[in-house]
């Protein structure tokens, strides 16, 4: 088990990942080209070769990053792989210099357990102002907004 930064190769899966949720209404789905344009930002957790997990890390200003796309096989949730993904963001944008993360989710007592606090979106407004007005459920949005300050 490894986690490693996607490829090419790996980007249909991870769409399949993505719009499988979606579906489920747990995520936003994301459309092919947005992952292929993306896919520097997705790591994946790899198991003997196969997708278990994926996230992605987007850079949203000089300070600020968000942790999208987190999903995890139904078979293999609860089994850290989830919590696994976000610290490798979260290490990741640490080393960037980012000093705040924040995710739009379903599941705020997840990412709370790891130390986000919740907040108003409003307080996003770069969010708000790129991706949100593009979204279906704007300005009904019913996801939570967690953010989390990093240390150093």
């Amino acid at each position: 088990m490894r986690i490693k930064k996607a490829n090419i190769a790996d980007v249909k899966k991870i769409h399949e990942f993505v719009n499988y949720f979606a579906k489920k209404e747990a995520m936003l789905p994301r459309a092919l080209n947005e992952l292929y344009e993306g896919v520097r930002d997705f790591i994946i957790y790899d198991d003997k070769g196969t997708i278990k997990g994926v996230c992605a890390l987007r850079i949203m200003w000089e300070d600020l990053a968000e942790i999208r796309s987190l999903a995890v096989r139904e078979a293999d949730q609860l089994h850290g792989i989830g919590k696994s993904l976000v610290r490798k963001c979260l290490r990741e944008a640490g080393e960037l210099g980012i000093k705040k993360v924040f995710a739009l989710t379903y599941q705020p007592e997840f990412f709370k357990k790891m130390g986000f606090k919740e907040i108003d979106k409003s307080k996003l407004p770069q969010k708000i102002w790129g991706d949100c007005l593009k979204c279906h459920k704007f300005p009904d949005c019913d996801e939570h907004a967690v953010i989390i300050t990093l240390k150093g």
